[in-house]
């Protein structure tokens, strides 16, 4: 019997659950609780939240402390745990790990926060008929709520299944959609003796019963924020006094999109946010501009993140500003192994439910699992990003995006599955043939 037999109807409540709930980036409170909540219920041999093994310094895109403040206390007012609270030290996100004998290292990366926006209530939008719609503001609109289901699925298989020689690590990791987790969690250091390495999405334009065992074409992707300070003035009576922050910022914007693209692959760039002045008689002394680069390569988003710095300072000083710019996000390109690939491959075409293995599928945006990706390669492992289809009306990131829930299961099957195989013996045998 496969683990989506025995478990649907308990993964499905989860997931639920967890849409019910979504917080956005470093706010992931009350998801940390519920996550602790079902790894306790299972048993793991250890299990860490938050500071315990993210260093906060090593986070990026941390919003304001009052904004986490808030995500705080209305965690606890949701149901959240006093003592899982405590224990965070104000950083979201678990680790579980789970020993049992001598073999490999298997970790497995799943994400866990969800959108700063709002879902759609529409009567034919299956999270508002069936009535487990966000209730924060905020959504699931990218399925990381199955991806936690997805990680909480595989640990109680492998607690609770057939015997396991080795040792899995499946951390839920915070601030994907900022691009601000992967780091922090590469860097703690707990995935450096991995021999292996899956991390999951769900959807991708993939429908429900397709696996794609190796995701590869990442973007690598650098976020900033470059704040433009000027000289007020009254714009009627002293306009020659004034040095215009928002002219600054607006040369900036039109100068970044002129930015060379590249011989050695594709480049991108984006002003996602533009924002200044305070009145209309009044020269702005303040301007702000959110934005991103993105390149085929790590080399590329380099070049780009070097123009673009350049752009924005020139700008300023044409203006006669000031400007400082900040990182809030940053992560490489990656691809996944072979090896991985192969064992996900023959794992999928067995698995009930799943119809099409496509081999490799490029993703053509970006993800900041690759940050563990690299590291665990960097340290002689393997690693594969695996795609899980669902069948989602809506696209990504948009107020009707949902998940098809057979496709759990069937994500629990294969990654299971593939933990396991890799386990066994990384691929190299033929015990998994039939």
């Amino acid at each position: 019997m496969s683990h989506a037999d025995t478990a649907s109807d308990r993964l499905v409540s989860l997931r639920r659950d967890l849409h019910r709930h979504p917080e956005p980036a470093w706010r992931e409170f009350r998801t940390t609780s519920r996550i602790v909540d079902e790894l306790e219920a299972i048993g793991v041999d250890e299990l860490l939240v938050g500071s315990e093994f993210i260093d906060p310094a090593t986070r990026m895109g941390v919003p304001e402390k009052a904004e986490i403040d808030r995500w705080y206390e209305a965690a606890r007012e949701a149901g959240a745990r006093e003592d899982v609270l405590d224990r965070t030290g104000g950083v979201t996100g678990a680790l579980a790990v789970v020993r049992s004998g001598d073999g490999p290292t298997i970790g497995l990366r799943v994400d866990i926060d969800g959108l700063p926006r709002s879902e759609s209530e529409a009567a034919d939008h299956v999270p508002a008929a069936e009535g487990f719609r966000s209730e924060t503001g905020a959504m699931h609109a990218c399925g990381h709520d199955a991806h936690v289901t997805f990680g909480i699925g595989v640990v109680e298989s492998i607690v609770n299944g057939e015997e396991f020689d080795g040792t899995l690590k499946v951390v839920f990791q915070p601030a994907e959609e900022v691009i601000g987790g992967g780091k922090a969690v590469a860097e703690s250091g707990w995935f450096d003796d991995c021999d292996h390495l899956l991390a999951a999405h769900i959807g991708l334009d993939h429908p429900t019963g397709e696996v794609v065992a190796g995701i590869d074409g990442f973007l690598a992707v650098h976020h900033f924020e470059a704040t433009f300070t000027g000289e007020p003035a009254h714009a009627g009576g002293q306009p020659n006094e004034g040095a215009n922050a928002v002219q600054a910022l607006a040369a900036a914007v039109e100068n970044l999109y002129a930015i060379p693209r590249h011989e050695d692959g594709p480049t991108r760039v984006n002003a996602g946010v533009v924002e200044g002045g305070s009145a209309p008689n009044i020269i702005p002394e303040e301007a702000h501009l959110e934005g991103e680069v993105r390149g085929k390569t790590t080399e590329l988003k380099e070049y780009m993140r070097d123009r673009a710095t350049s752009v924005i300072e020139s700008a300023a000083e044409m203006h006669g500003c000031g400007v400082e710019i900040d990182a809030v996000g940053d992560a490489p390109s990656a691809r996944s192994d072979d090896a991985v690939v192969d064992v996900v491959e023959r794992v999928a075409n067995r698995t009930s439910g799943v119809e099409t293995v496509p081999r490799r599928d490029d993703l053509g945006g970006s993800e900041d699992a690759t940050y563990i990706m690299q590291r665990v390669q960097d340290n002689g492992g393997t690693a594969a990003y695996v795609g899980i289809g669902t069948d989602h009306p809506g696209g990504h990131h948009t107020s009707t995006f949902d998940v098809d829930e057979p496709s759990l299961g069937i994500g629990v099957d294969v990654l299971t599955d593939s933990v396991r195989r890799l386990a066994e013996d990384g691929g190299n045998g033929e015990s998994d043939t039939e």
